[in-house]
């Protein structure tokens, strides 16, 4: 029987033979079933450890960071890793693919074999540490007063916690600075304020948290919608535009209500707005309320579905022919997930990527080497954007 599977770090990296393995055999990661995913990525989180470990420069003190790449020396592992995403993906893919068939392989001839963060330790008996409790009655073990005492760290066995004990950081912005709540009824009258003075009302912004994908497809009227990928570049993009919402009345809205929570005290702490509201219970609950609102287009949601709607406008556009369109598939290129607009008659012409980028990567020969990860859609876009 083979040994476990464990990947080689370092020096071995370079010594690993591949050829005995046939990665062809392989389905792609994002068509395998979950339990299966989580093996693909445990291996490539190792290949790509082992890969960075490997070209960490030997000849430095104990401690020291200097990687050494293609002709490149390399101080700082973030700098490092993206360039070993973007240029050496091929030859991770090569050695995941071995090392994801060699656990398999394992795994049908020892089930109970090594798992993702299994634990080696041996079997410790803790019996010995809990108290005795036979002479307690049931109903005392669960109403009884020994419960409290023990949840408020009442016992003496529980161990005296501190502050100090607690991790702290710095400038953070407590939920209870949240912006004001306003029912969805309460929402609808100052939205619909707001656009019946039109130009008029230019103290007073309606402000959309939520991603640039998701407010593509659906956002309310007249609302400022920033172009951002991502929830945790919000911070940013408010440093970088303070000046917009300055002596601003701030109408804030998402899909459930949870990022208004954070955007909206975030927002408050710079001390620059007149007054931040937040839709309570966001879009969802707004629809419940509201079919027919403010709101046009669909409503983005996190699972197979995509969207939901409730009127039948369309606000976007098919990515390749400008159609009106807005229902997302994943880009069809291996490793992407990006989210595209692309009608039925574009993706029977073979549109089926997120950008031409990728359309090209997709239809290169499997084995051909791809030098990016990234596409049009990541590559040129913003972190983060600057409205005026």
């Amino acid at each position: 029987m083979e040994p476990a599977v464990d990947l080689p770090s370092g020096s071995e990296f370079s010594g690993w033979e591949l050829d005995s393995f046939t990665c062809d055999k392989l389905k792609q990661g994002k068509q395998l079933p979950a339990p299966l995913r989580r093996y693909y990525s445990f291996c490539r989180r190792k290949s790509f450890a082992a890969f960075v470990e490997s070209k960490r420069d030997g000849g430095q003190d104990e401690g020291s960071s200097l990687w050494c790449c293609c002709g490149q020396t390399f101080k700082e592992h973030t700098a490092f890793h993206k360039h070993v995403a973007r240029n050496h993906n091929s030859e991770i893919k090569q050695v995941t693919q071995a090392a994801y068939e060699r656990l398999l392989n394992q795994l049908q001839e020892e089930p109970e074999a090594l798992q993702p963060n299994q634990l080696k330790d041996e079997t410790v008996d803790i019996s010995v540490w809990i108290p005795d409790t036979s002479h307690v009655s049931e109903e005392q073990l669960q109403k009884g007063p020994g419960k409290k005492a023990l949840c408020e760290g009442g016992d003496r066995r529980h161990q005296r916690m501190d502050n100090e004990d607690f991790k702290t950081s710095e400038d953070v912005v407590s939920y209870h600075s949240a912006g004001v709540h306003l029912e969805p009824e309460e929402f609808h009258k100052e939205v619909e304020a707001l656009l019946t003075k039109k130009d008029l009302c230019d103290d007073t912004i309606l402000l959309d948290c939520r991603n640039f994908y998701e407010s593509k497809i659906g956002q309310f009227t007249q609302c400022l919608a920033p172009n951002i990928r991502k929830f945790s570049y919000f911070p940013d993009y408010i440093d970088q535009n303070l000046e917009l919402f300055r002596d601003k009345k701030v109408l804030m809205y998402c899909t459930g209500g949870i990022r208004c929570e954070r955007g909206s005290a975030y927002l408050r702490s710079k001390g620059v707005c007149k007054e931040v509201y937040q839709l309570k219970g966001g879009i969802h609950k707004y629809l419940e309320r509201f079919p027919n609102g403010f709101y046009r287009g669909k409503l983005f949601v996190f699972d197979e579905r995509y969207t939901i709607s409730s009127n039948t406008d369309i606000i976007s556009d098919c990515r390749y022919c400008g159609r009106p369109w807005d229902r997302y598939k994943l880009c069809s290129t291996q490793f992407c997930f990006q989210l595209v607009l692309s009608c039925p008659s574009c993706r029977q012409d073979g549109h089926t990527a997120c950008c031409p980028a990728c359309q090209t990567k997709g239809q290169a020969p499997p084995d051909a080497p791809h030098v990016k990860e990234e596409c049009e859609c990541t590559d040129g876009r913003p972190r983060i954007p600057q409205d005026v």
